[in-house]
Order: C-alpha cells, then sequence, then structure tokens
C-alpha cells in the first residue's frame, strides 16, 4: 500500500467517538416518500470518493502501481497434487513481475486471434469458465492490459445458462478448464459467435477412447468450426506479436457480471473500471492489505464479491493463494497459506462456529469452564462499549483457537452476501480477537455498500455507508415501511455514487426499471438506519404473502428468527399458501450441531458425519416436535405473531444447493422453484398440522 493511500484511508476507517453518527442524514435532504440522504460520517457534503490515489484510476493502473512496489513479491500462488499419493504439496508463487509479462503476452495473443476473426481491437468480452486459479487472474489481467474486458461463467451454472451468457454477452473467446471444453463443442451449433476456446488447464493429460485427448477435442473442434488452444499457445503467439499495451479509461467496461437471478434469465451488469476503483477503495477502508498481506481464494471469482477481494490484493502487492478445489478440504489449504485476511459468507463462518464451540464453550470439566468464562467476559466487555481483546484470554484461548484453525495471521475478516446471526457474530470475535465486520453489497454495487468500522463491535447491522456512496430509504407502504417510522426510519434502500453499475446489458427496460431519473439504483431491500447511522437489512420488496385470512407475511424476515435462533439450522424456506391460514417449512439442518443434538433427543449417538443417520433423525417425529417446540420459543422471544409462527417442518441435511438448482451461484433461494420442487412435502405438511392441530395457536 503506497503512502498516499494509507494516509487517505485513516480518514474513513476508524469509527468516529462514542455516540457520534457513522452515517450522517444530511441536512433538508428527506422530501415526502423518502428518506434523508445517508453519507459517511467523515464525507461531509463533499464529493463522494472515487480513489484514495488520484493516479490511480482503473485496476489496470492499480495493479501497475501494486506491482511496482516490489515486482519480485509472490502475486499468485497455487498448489499441485503428487497423482501418486493423492497429497498436496506446498503453495508455489508467480512474482508480480512474471504474471505482468505473462499477462501482457497473454493479452496480444488474444488480440491476435481476435483480429484474424475481424473482431474490434478493443472492448471485446472474454469469456472465464473455470473455478478459481492463477489463470484465471492472469487472463482478467491481460484483459485490461488492452481495453478488453471478462465476462465470468459461474463454473456450477447448466449448459442452457452457459449458452446464454455467451451469446447475450457475443463472446468469440471462452477460456476454460478442460473439462468444460466438451461441454462448449456440444453447444457449439447454438453459439454462433464463439471463435475460440482457450484451455486454462493441462489439455494432453490422459487419454480418450485410446487417443490423446488434445488431438481428439481439436479433431471436434476444426469439425465444429472453432479454434482450440492451450494457455501456452496464447502466450507463444502474443511474443511473436507483441504489441504495446492498450490501457483502458475510467469508464470503459471491465466486466459484465451476470447475476443468476431467483426467476428469469440472467441479467447482465455492466461495470466499468470507474466502478472497480471506487470498490478497491472502500475494500482499502475496510480491510487494508500490503506486500506482506496473504489472501486466501476460494469463494467464486465470478461472484463479485471475490473479485473485489483480489483485486484489492492486486493493488496493494500482496499474495493470493488458490484453493485447491475441493471445499471440505479447505481447512488444509487454511493452515498451509495461512491468511492475514479472510472474506467469507455466514454459511461457513456458522460452521466454525458450530466446530468451535463444541470444542470449547460445550466441552466438559476445567477446559469448558475456561472457555466459558473467557467468552462471557468479552460478549460483557463488547456490550458495554469495548474490544474483543484480553491479555489473559487470548493468550489462554483466543491464540490457541486461531493457531488451531491457521488463522494466527488473521487480522481482518469480513462477512457479507447474508445476514449473519449476530449471535454467531460475536462469538467468533470473542474467539478470534481481531476485527471482524459484517457488510452489504450487491453485483450492481460492486459488492460494496455499507461496512462496520474500526472499533465498532456492535452485532445485528452492517455498519456505515462506504465513502464512495450514497444512500436513502423510500416508502413501502404496502408492507407498512415508512422513512417516518419511529425510532428508525424504514424503506426500500436506494443507492447513488461512484461503485453504482452502469446499466443491465441490453435491456433499457430493466435498467429504466432498477436506476430512476435521479440516478438512484432500486436495491430491493429494505433497509433501517439506526440511531448512530448504522445500516441493516431487514426485509426484501416484494418478497411478501397473502394467507387465507388476509394476512401478510415476509417470509425472509421469518426465516432469519428461525436461523438466527436456532443454531441446529443452516438454511430455511418459509412457505405460505393463499388457501391456508399458517406457515410451513422447509429446513436444512447443520449436521455439526443438529446431530449432538438429535443424540440426546433420541437417546442414541448419531455421529456429525454420519449423513445418513443424520437424514434418517430428521424425519423421526420425535425430533420434528423437539425442534418445533425449541422454533416456538425463538418466535416468541422474538415477538412473531400467531399467523408468522412455522406450524410444520420438514428437516433435510442440504434441501437447497445450487447444484439442484434451488440456490443462485451467489447462494440466494430461489422461490419458485424451490416451492414446486417440494410440492408433495409442503402438502403433506399441511395435511398432517391440519389434522393433528386443526386450531391457529396464539403466542
Amino acid at each position: 500500500m503506497s503512502e498516499i493511500v494509507k494516509t487517505e484511508r485513516v480518514k474513513y476507517a476508524n469509527a468516529p467517538p462514542s455516540g457520534k453518527p457513522h452515517s450522517i442524514a444530511v441536512p433538508g435532504s428527506a422530501r415526502p416518500g423518502y428518506s434523508a440522504v445517508y453519507r459517511h460520517y467523515a464525507l461531509g457534503d463533499g464529493p463522494l470518493l472515487e480513489t484514495l490515489d488520484p493516479r490511480v484510476r482503473t485496476q489496470h493502473e492499480a495493479f501497475e502501481s501494486g506491482c511496482a512496489i516490489n515486482p519480485n513479491a509472490n502475486c499468485l500462488g497455487w498448489r499441485e497434487q503428487n497423482r501418486i499419493n493423492k497429497t498436496w504439496g506446498p503453495y508455489q508463487w508467480m512474482s508480480y513481475g512474471t504474471v505482468r509479462q505473462r499477462r501482457t503476452d497473454i493479452g496480444a495473443g488474444i488480440l491476435r486471434l481476435h483480429e484474424q476473426a475481424g473482431l474490434p481491437n478493443r472492448q471485446v468480452g472474454i469469456g472465464l469458465w473455470s473455478p478459481n486459479m492463477p489463470q484465471w487472474q492472469l487472463i482478467d489481467l491481460a484483459a485490461m492490459a488492452y481495453s478488453n474486458f471478462t465476462i465470468s461463467i459461474y463454473d456450477t451454472l447448466g449448459p442452457s445458462t452457459t449458452e446464454f451468457i455467451i451469446n447475450h454477452g457475443e463472446i468469440p473467446t471462452v477460456a476454460s478448464t478442460v473439462s468444460h471444453i466438451p461441454t462448449l463443442l456440444a453447444l457449439k451449433d447454438r453459439l454462433p459467435c464463439m471463435k475460440y476456446i482457450i484451455a486454462m488447464d493441462s489439455i494432453d493429460d490422459g487419454e480418450l477412447a485410446g487417443s490423446r485427448k488434445q488431438d481428439l477435442l481439436e479433431a471436434w473442434g476444426k469439425e465444429k468450426g472453432v479454434q482450440i488452444l492451450s494457455l501456452t499457445d496464447v502466450e507463444a503467439l502474443g511474443q511473436k506479436h507483441p504489441r504495446p499495451l492498450a490501457p483502458p479509461s475510467p469508464d470503459d467496461i471491465i466486466t459484465i457480471n451476470y447475476t443468476s437471478g431467483t426467476s428469469g434469465v440472467p441479467k447482465g451488469v455492466v461495470l466499468t473500471h470507474r466502478n472497480a476503483i471506487g470498490a478497491v477503495t472502500a475494500s482499502f477502508i475496510c480491510a487494508p492489505q500490503n506486500g506482506d498481506s496473504v489472501l486466501l481464494s476460494y469463494m467464486p471469482l465470478a461472484h463479485i464479491y471475490e473479485r473485489v477481494s483480489e483485486q484489492t490484493a492486486l493493488a496493494a502487492n500482496a499474495a493470493i493463494g488458490y484453493f485447491h478445489g475441493n471445499i471440505l478440504e479447505l481447512g488444509d489449504d487454511i493452515k498451509q497459506l495461512r491468511p492475514t485476511a479472510f472474506c467469507s459468507v455466514p454459511r461457513l463462518y456458522n460452521r466454525f462456529y458450530a466446530g468451535i464451540k463444541a470444542l470449547t464453550v460445550d466441552a466438559s470439566g476445567f477446559k469448558g469452564n475456561l472457555a466459558r468464562r473467557a467468552i462471557t467476559t468479552k460478549l460483557a466487555n463488547m456490550k458495554a462499549g469495548g474490544n474483543n481483546k484480553h491479555a489473559i484470554y487470548d493468550r489462554l484461548l483466543s491464540n490457541k483457537i486461531k493457531t488451531g484453525l491457521g488463522f494466527e495471521r488473521v487480522t481482518t475478516m469480513i462477512t457479507g452476501s447474508a445476514p449473519i446471526s449476530p449471535e454467531v457474530l460475536q462469538f467468533l470475535r470473542a474467539c478470534f480477537a481481531n476485527d471482524f465486520f459484517q457488510g452489504y453489497g450487491l453485483t450492481e454495487s460492486y459488492a460494496v455498500g455499507s461496512v462496520q468500522l474500526f472499533g465498532d463491535y456492535s452485532a445485528g447491522n452492517c455498519g456505515a455507508i462506504t465513502p464512495t456512496l450514497e444512500f436513502c430509504l423510500m416508502d413501502v407502504p404496502e408492507m407498512d415501511y415508512r422513512s417516518t417510522d419511529k425510532p428508525c426510519p424504514r424503506g426500500e434502500i436506494l443507492i447513488r455514487g461512484t461503485t453504482r453499475f452502469v446499466e443491465y446489458y441490453k435491456s433499457a427496460e430493466q435498467t429504466a426499471g432498477a436506476i430512476d431519473s435521479e440516478g438512484w439504483f432500486h436495491t430491493g431491500d429494505v433497509g433501517s438506519f439506526d440511531n448512530l447511522g448504522r445500516l441493516s437489512i431487514i426485509d426484501r420488496v416484494k418478497n411478501i404473502l397473502k394467507l387465507a385470512q388476509g394476512e401478510y407475511v415476509a417470509p425472509e424476515k421469518i426465516e432469519n428468527v428461525y436461523l438466527a435462533n436456532l443454531n441446529i439450522f443452516a438454511m430455511a424456506y418459509c412457505h405460505g399458501d393463499s388457501q391456508q391460514s399458517f406457515l410451513v417449512g422447509i429446513f436444512g439442518v447443520n449436521p455439526e450441531t443438529f446431530a449432538p443434538y438429535a443424540s440426546k433427543i433420541l437417546g442414541r449417538p448419531i455421529a456429525v458425519t454420519d449423513l445418513e443417520a443424520i437424514k434418517a433423525a430428521c424425519q423421526e417425529k420425535t425430533v420434528i416436535k423437539a425442534v418445533l417446540k425449541e422454533m416456538d420459543k425463538a418466535a416468541k422471544k422474538r415477538k412473531l405473531t400467531g399467523f408468522e409462527r412455522i406450524r410444520n417442518i420438514h428437516l433435510d441435511v442440504e434441501p437447497f444447493s445450487v447444484d439442484n438448482e434451488l440456490l443462485t451461484p451467489t447462494l440466494k433461494l430461489k422461490r419458485p422453484q424451490t416451492a414446486k420442487k417440494f410440492r408433495p412435502e409442503i402438502d403433506a405438511l399441511y395435511a398432517e398440522a391440519l389434522k393433528d392441530a386443526p386450531a391457529i395457536p396464539k403466542l
């Protein structure tokens, strides 16, 4: 991190003095139907922040700036597998200087291919279809260097969505792993724009039907009219036909990021280098990195959250180590890499919470007593306005937890993408004794929006507005959310500023429906600002159900109540039917916490690794009744009305996933598809509940 960046970020990174607002309401900016405009407290009425370094206005310049700090520093790292014993070796590294040169050669090679196909020499989309790997970043940087851009294809998406993205984005060149090449070739007759496929990993390993894999794929490609090249081929082509860099401008496209929505076809979110630098600026403020920093890459790079994390690392001359591809063995990568910063989502943090809790505060004897005392002391200190550090308990507990997980060097953790339970957040803050923040952002805001500031140990909110944006809340009268609500304004979150996207690609109608005439992006999220100007996400616009008696319910609100109060749950779907007067639900259980819970109920041991036994326990009526009782307690605690209470449930280990197409790649629930898939279970839940308890109990 350059000295100018270090100096500038301090203005915005720390929480203000106790009792002072973290986001301020601009005086005189409120109007009927809308709250005041909220901004970061350090901005005042000045212009929104675009960059911490006026010399850096594009992500290409950010990488060049990072490289200049130390070209010999580790840049991109990976692990090789021993093919004999199937073990993974230590991290190997490419330096910044090596990445810079390879990026140049690859970019020139792709430009040469495009010229041969008669394509423009700038602002052409290049497809990326692979899991996280160094080659992904090399190609992305290569595109930027010559004013082109990349379009990510989620590694888990099916052929129909892949076909849509390639055609809609008019992608002539797709860089993919070899495993995806047969799918691309099978789709080629419906992909008239695709001219080239670049193999990102080794194309000549192994045989197919007695012939070399490379020969077969190249022959198939020739038959389909598409040229298949290895990444080495493209680099060699660039070395043979070198050309000076053609850097982008701030308003050039850096990516079209397709959001796999909860219904309908994906929307192409057009993002520019100006957006990217605004996001990197916000990221530097909340999670500072430098040449000694190490980031673990495991969240999908097709997700804008991971993309901005890595772009920030590249701007800081930090090292990025890629996980070896098996999420179940992520812990081994963490221990090998020993990262200094860690960004993730609540789903993984919930697993950390369950595992750590079982080994510490739930343990018996002296170990359990010590852990309970340590955690209780730290939680009380944070609640009283203190921090999560303790001279004795950090040495006796926190340091051992961090070392056991490989987190001993982690100074900053970020959680985003979905709400996290305040109980989980505060417990992990106490365990890790580091800076652990919750944030909020969207693809349309380049993953940034608001984030908690240094020194703020509150929970249940997403912190202050970043200095690159401004927010306001718009009334949603049909859901009874209004900017005039007391004690805190509530309404749909509107965003405007540096990182707000340009448009939905080739969709003027969708763009006009999302961005109003004043430049506000209507997010569809319902939020509230507390008395210190910290944002909380409380609902989704239009996610309302009408029951038979005419009552309206917000399913996400209800789901979050149960997820936040019962750690045996990992996922939830609340279902309401206009022909029924009550709710039912489909819940996914967390094996680490559900197994001991079910063992106690059933009086027999169930191992956390025995998924079949856990699935069987999910069907036990005794277990279901016990869980419903716990849910009733949570409903009373959070003051849910009688009609908001879930009356019957179906339990399973992982009812919703990306693979079964009930979750988007960003882990958002596809509600219509979920209702359709679980229709038999839902009908059975209603029939059983009506039979056993026809009257609706009141809380």
